[in-house]
């Protein structure tokens, strides 16, 4: 089984585990998540790279837990991770794309994260809100303008919608 499915099994599985020992877990994980990040984020522009298990002896964390960070790291990252069969000898990159891992972590409400001092250093404070915005924009679905027939046409020829586009065929 691969280590993302292993992940998983885990971290989902409420038919072996109490709710409070899974929110524990996660709770300790978010911490270690944190811990990482902080890192990283000291030299943005360092590529990172080694094996799951060099990278989870790196940060003092358990196989299961870099699992868990790649997972969550995936989408940010500049080249992505073979991370749906990575065993512990895969190779992997942590070279992330400092705007989009902000927007991501905006986007999950993960305020412990995009919260870190480091970004302060990385984005000024106007940058982290323009990002925050484009964030929150990504996930809303925006209606069109509503087109009334005494509206001028959105062709652009001048017409009323309702003598143009709009009349009925």
């Amino acid at each position: 089984m691969a280590l993302l499915d292993e992940w998983r099994a885990k971290a989902y599985d409420t038919e072996n585990n109490s709710r409070e020992s899974l929110k524990k877990m996660w709770a300790d994980y978010f911490e270690k998540e944190k811990d990482i990040y902080a890192e990283l984020l000291k030299n943005p522009d360092e590529v990172v790279k080694g094996t799951v298990k060099e990278l989870a002896e790196k940060y003092g964390v358990s196989i299961m837990y870099m699992t868990a960070f790649l997972d969550g790291i995936q989408e940010s990252l500049k080249t992505p991770n073979p991370i749906e069969t990575m065993e512990e000898d895969t190779e992997v990159s942590l070279a992330f794309d400092k705007e989009m891992l902000y927007r991501n972590m905006v986007d999950a409400k993960a305020d412990w994260l995009y919260r870190l001092p480091a970004w302060d250093d990385i984005f000024d404070e106007e940058k982290r809100k323009e990002l925050a915005k484009e964030a929150r924009e990504m996930g809303t679905v925006k209606k069109p303008k509503k087109i009334y027939p005494n509206d001028p046409c959105p062709c652009g020829s001048g017409k009323k919608y309702k003598k143009c586009c709009g009349k009925p065929a």
